[in-house]
């Protein structure tokens, strides 16, 4: 089993910028992609960005791209994604996921893993 801890949420001025972290415990070497999603009040979960177990895969929904990079380091098993030029329409309960066995990174990718959410509130 593995568990997933989120932190590093807040509230932030539009414009500004958070790291939220992603801590992965238990059986973490089997962990192969790992990724950030985001729910909105009265929204569906909606893919954000993820990863492949060195880094070198990534993928970013359209609405992140250019803005939000994702990271991580397997010595620490932990995730991160850097988020700048925060908007207010980046309002929401980011959440990390992850999985165990190889597939070919994409935002329709099922995961094994989910945390429990940290909240990230922008204002304009």
């Amino acid at each position: 089993q593995v568990q997933l801890v989120e932190s590093g949420g807040g509230l932030v001025q539009a414009g500004d910028s958070l790291r939220l972290s992603c801590a992965a415990s238990g059986r973490t070497g089997g962990i192969y992609a790992m990724g950030w999603f985001r729910q909105a009040p009265g929204k569906e979960r909606e893919f954000v960005a993820a990863i492949s177990r060195g880094g070198a895969n990534t993928y970013y929904a359209d609405s992140v791209k250019g803005r939000f990079t994702i990271s991580r380091d397997n010595a620490k098993s932990t995730m991160y994604l850097q988020m700048n030029s925060l908007k207010p329409e980046d309002t929401a309960v980011y959440v990390c996921a992850a999985r165990n066995s190889w597939v070919v990174i994409t935002p329709k990718i099922t995961y094994d893993y989910w945390g429990q959410g940290t909240q990230v509130t922008v204002s304009s």
